[in-house]
């Protein structure tokens, strides 16, 4: 059993959201936690209200990228920061329902590696958003749970929870953005992990400029499609051409 969670927050010059992020896990989420912020650069506008709030609160320690910029780097560097148990991977702007972070913990709790917040299941919503990043990402969500088997709905979300035991297990391979998310997922799918998922409701930023390059990006969500749909086929009918 797992008694405390590590929760992970990349920014980029979110100074105008970081407090309210703080403040909405306090209120939101039960469970104890330690947040790691994970921040590029030394002049990123984030940091002087981070270290405000770490007069009062011991729990929050910044963490300087150790890769390259951007990010898919910033998680990279928060999963090695954190050395056992849960981790969580929250966005800086709000969009993240925190309201879900009880229910996922919980279910980590009854055995399960990956936990992710789904938009798309019963019970979950998007709010806002570009309406064809929306489309597209309940395109591959759900058509991946039924082609696939895949046991969440919502594949793309970067909304998970993880314990350290599956990303000691797995490879990372993208090198884009968000698709890490959905990287590891299907990985720890054909890995044999158990995996399970929750509703929850992502609402679009309503501060700050979103980091997230649909057009940049989607080749790269293609391809960790194309990989689960043919690792399946490996699995499923060894010997095939398709595989």
């Amino acid at each position: 059993m797992y008694d405390r969670l590590n929760i992970i927050i990349p920014v980029y010059n979110e100074g105008a959201n970081i407090a309210r992020t703080i403040e909405s896990i306090d209120q939101k989420i039960k469970t104890p936690n330690d947040i790691s912020i994970i921040y590029d650069f030394d002049e990123d506008d984030t940091l002087p209200v981070a270290r405000e709030l770490m007069k009062s609160r011991t729990n929050i320690t910044l963490v300087k990228n150790r890769f390259n910029r951007g990010v898919l780097n910033a998680i990279k560097t928060g999963f090695d920061h954190v050395p056992s148990g849960v981790v969580l991977v929250v966005m800086a702007d709000l969009s993240d329902d925190l309201a879900a972070v009880d229910p996922m913990f919980a279910k980590i709790n009854e055995g399960y590696d990956i936990v992710c917040g789904s938009r798309y299941m019963r019970g979950g919503r998007q709010i806002g958003g570009p309406w064809l990043k929306k489309a597209l990402s309940r395109t591959a969500g759900v058509s991946l749970c039924y082609l696939v088997s895949i046991p969440t709905h919502d594949v793309t979300n970067s909304f998970k929870m993880y314990t350290k035991k599956v990303l000691r297990a797995i490879v990372i391979e993208s090198n884009g953005g968000f698709e890490l998310g959905m990287e590891i997922v299907i990985k720890a799918f054909l890995m044999g992990f158990k995996i399970g998922e929750v509703p929850s409701v992502w609402t679009d930023r309503t501060a700050g400029e979103s980091r997230f390059m649909l057009k940049k990006w989607l080749p790269k969500y293609i391809h960790w499609y194309l990989f689960a749909i043919k690792g399946t086929l490996r699995k499923r009918l060894p010997g095939s051409p398709l595989a």
